[in-house]
């Protein structure tokens, strides 16, 4: 049986110029990558943009690499910065909803209400200030502990917990009627 080699081994191999290496870090961390970006931005192909660049310049700084966080950290912290160049750039609605991501064998019923909830989500976080966003996107759809948040945003695990918090409340406040009594 093969291991598979960890990312920061792979990262090595890619500042070794080992392509093959590469391919396997994007082909394994693409879509997390795609999926903050459109989380952040609300838009396809802006989202696939961000995730391409974001790759890219890993390739260029391959060499500089220094595994003192994990690679996903690593790679959270370049999407989050392009997301926010971006925000910054433009302040456009998002063109895109989330409904176009899933696809299900579910009711017309389910999947309408499903839809539904999708859309008053992505339209209460595209409400919430971009940190927010971005806090409650990396901990709540991609998983990461407030440590790896807070090396991504380079900002406290405190800073993390009040941007959470703030967004968990704005979440709240959007998403009223969604919400049980």
């Amino acid at each position: 049986m093969k291991l598979t080699p960890s990312d920061e081994t792979l990262m090595q191999a890619v500042a070794r110029g080992e392509l093959a290496a590469f391919e396997q870090l994007v082909l394994r961390h693409q879509q997390p990558a795609w999926r903050t970006a459109y989380r952040m931005l609300g838009c396809r192909q802006t989202a696939e943009d961000v995730a391409q660049e974001a790759f890219l310049r890993i390739l260029r700084a391959a060499d500089r690499y220094q595994p003192a966080a994990s690679f996903r950290t690593y790679l959270y912290r370049i999407v989050v910065r392009l997301c926010l160049d971006c925000l910054r750039k433009r302040r456009a609605a998002p063109t895109d909803d989330l409904t176009q991501i899933v696809e299900s064998h579910a009711s017309p019923e389910q999947e309408a209400a499903r839809d539904e909830r999708a859309r008053a989500v992505q339209a209460a976080l595209n409400h919430l200030p971009a940190k927010q966003r971005l806090a409650i996107v990396l901990r709540y759809f991609e998983g990461l502990s407030g440590r790896e948040i807070a090396a991504a945003m380079e900002t406290s695990v405190k800073a993390v917990e009040r941007l959470l918090a703030r967004g968990r409340a704005g979440l709240e406040k959007q998403l009223a009627g969604f919400l049980p009594d």
